[in-house]
């Protein structure tokens, strides 16, 4: 499988950069990397249309944004991998969890460890996101829960929940490629009470969960959330994730519209988590 790469070089990048993520995920940009201040962007060759990343970045300039240039290339699988790789640094959130590809020669840790192999998917802890929901995790009682990781990415999520004490994780995940990757993460990390399916969300079983965990984006959580809803026992936990500071009070508005409780919002770097309690 063939990937476009975007690389941006971008005037106040610590102000933009985030910007940009948010804007390219939703036309199906999947990773990200960091350099100097360039932003690397990726996507799967079928699903880049340039016309539409040629409008967004003149969008967001005519917002205020300064482009220094922009080029984009064809990158093959293999060398992706190889390139990622290279990219890849361990994550250490608090001294509770530390998440490590294979190959990280690291001194011994006494806290929870997740292995990741780093193969495209979102979710390796190194986004604020990631971080946020793992943060959150670390604070929840998952002892004998039912969970749902959905956009399941490397299924870090779902490991973590396992190492938590979760009874029963099903993963979901819509791309094909990152499905298969978290079924090689789940054997690394010798986990085995997570089912990782390929699938949206026709392919949620008919489950009551505890805990409902969804790091994705800001749209695709508006659409889902009757779905949390209905598949949440009284009492469950709702952790969103994948949105802006900004964007939070639409989706609360939203969720407590349907049942919800608001508990608790969570910011690192102006992203976001969401902790949300069914009430009815």
């Amino acid at each position: 499988m063939n990937y476009y790469e975007l690389t941006l070089e971008i005037q106040d990048f610590n102000h933009w950069k985030d910007i940009f993520v948010a804007y390219l995920a939703e036309l199906e940009y999947e990773s990200f990397v960091e350099e100097n201040a360039c932003l690397k962007a990726y996507i799967q060759e079928e699903n880049f249309d340039p016309k539409a990343t040629h409008d967004l970045i003149f969008e967001l300039a005519s917002k205020g944004a300064t482009l220094v240039g922009y080029h984009v290339q064809v990158i093959v699988q293999q060398n992706w991998n190889k390139d990622w790789e290279t990219q890849f640094e361990p994550v250490l959130i608090s001294d509770q969890l530390r998440i490590k590809a294979p190959f990280h020669q690291l001194a011994p840790f006494n806290g929870l460890e997740v292995q990741i192999l780093p193969k495209m998917s979102f979710g390796t802890g190194h986004h604020q996101t990631t971080h946020l929901v793992c943060q959150q995790m670390l604070s929840l009682d998952f002892n004998g829960k039912r969970v749902l990781d959905m956009g399941a990415g490397t299924g870090v999520l779902s490991i973590l929940a396992e190492f938590l004490g979760a009874n029963q994780i099903v993963a979901i995940e819509i791309e094909e490629w990152s499905a298969e990757n978290i079924a090689e993460n789940i054997v690394l990390n010798n986990c085995k009470r997570i089912n990782a399916i390929h699938g949206g969300l026709e392919s949620i079983p008919e489950l009551i969960f505890d805990i409902v965990l969804a790091n994705i984006n800001k749209n695709i959580l508006l659409e889902h959330l009757k779905t949390y809803a209905n598949i949440l026992t009284r009492g469950g936990i709702l952790l969103l994730s994948g949105f802006f500071v900004s964007d939070a009070p639409q989706l609360v508005s939203a969720a407590e519209k349907i049942g919800f409780k608001f508990h608790g919002l969570y910011e690192r770097e102006n992203w976001a988590a969401l902790h949300l309690i069914k009430i009815t």
